[in-house]
């Protein structure tokens, strides 16, 4: 059986899938919430409740060998890249076991076994590494693609306009996302950035370009899909607007009180985990196999923090590891 939405086509086999990534980033994005109120995080944190189809849509539309960079929002795209969920939360704890020896934190996820070339605590700083990234797969050979997040805010950033102009002179097989979710940090985008549509962007570098409901997991599947077919055939980089949102403040001191009355209503009622539900129910999956899939989701990322929190604190010796003086 087959869903077909906006252009994509899944199995209902593969749309569960990615109901199942988004629940397990949910619940892994409220247990941060909690143990930072704890005082367990080493540092901030920036969670992506709400911009979960975003993240899976785009990454579960990958193969093997193709690399992405994310922001500092960043757990939910490492996640959704197979990075395993306990050593995540290993790194947030500052754990010896986290992914980078709990030396990076919650801002700076890494996993390039998986593809994963590290979230960005700097706004925009990981644009022009994606397009290294592209390059030296172009340099190489091979057809491998990069997936580049980023917020609506990046685009203000010359580092930005540097990186898709020289992706697209290039022909560059990137894959640039931009994550609008409507604010950078706590200003609203059109106090900020004179264009309303970010991917008319793409214009200036002649540059392919899509504007996506975010909030639709098939709809980010088709849009990303079809950026990587072009970018393997050699055709260069796409500019993918994902419109979404944001259902937590920009980190865990951000209330959010800057937000219009009723525009977080307005948004939870467009929730992706919502989107999907509604779409598999629409096609004939019961609730009990949607309420399975949540309660495995708890179970699983509870599990992985239990695992977590069990690990050791890193040696002081590792603190002289991997620098270069």
């Amino acid at each position: 059986m087959s869903i077909t939405e906006t252009g994509a086509e899944l199995t209902l086999e593969q749309h569960l899938d990615r109901l199942r990534a988004m629940r397990e980033i949910r619940c892994f994005e409220d247990e941060c919430h909690r143990i930072f109120a704890q005082g367990l995080v080493r540092g901030s944190t920036h969670l992506c409740q709400g911009q979960e189809a975003v993240v899976v849509g785009a990454c579960r539309a990958l193969r093997k060998g193709d690399t992405m960079s994310c922001t500092y929002r960043g757990h939910g795209a490492v996640l959704a890249m197979g990075s395993p969920p306990d050593r995540c939360f290993g790194e947030i704890l500052g754990k010896a076991n986290g992914l980078c020896g709990g030396k990076g934190g919650s801002m700076h996820l890494t996993d390039v076994e998986r593809g994963v070339l590290g979230s960005f605590a700097i706004v925009g700083a990981h644009l022009p590494i994606a397009t290294g990234a592209a390059f030296a797969a172009r340099y190489r050979g091979t057809d491998e693609v990069t997936l580049c997040f980023f917020g609506d805010g990046a685009t203000n950033i010359g580092a930005f306009h540097e990186a898709l102009n020289l992706a697209s002179i290039w022909r560059l097989p990137a894959i640039f996302v931009c994550e609008n979710n409507l604010y950078g940090e706590y200003s609203p985008l059109a106090s900020t950035t004179p264009v309303e549509r970010l991917a008319d962007r793409a214009d200036a570098y002649a540059m392919a370009k899509a504007r996506v409901d975010g909030n639709d997991v098939l709809a980010m599947h088709a849009a990303t899909t079809a950026a990587a077919e072009r970018a393997r055939a050699g055709e260069g980089p796409t500019l993918i607007e994902a419109l979404t949102y944001r259902q937590k403040g920009h980190s865990r001191s951000d209330p959010g009180a800057y937000r219009p009355e009723g525009e977080l209503d307005r948004w939870l009622e467009h929730d992706p985990i919502a989107v999907s539900e509604r779409a598999l129910a629409a096609a004939g999956v019961d609730a009990e196999r949607l309420d399975a899939i949540r309660a495995q989701a708890e179970r699983t990322v509870a599990d992985a923090l239990e695992r977590a929190k069990g690990w050791p604190d890193p040696d002081l010796a590792s603190r002289l590891e991997h620098v270069f003086a």
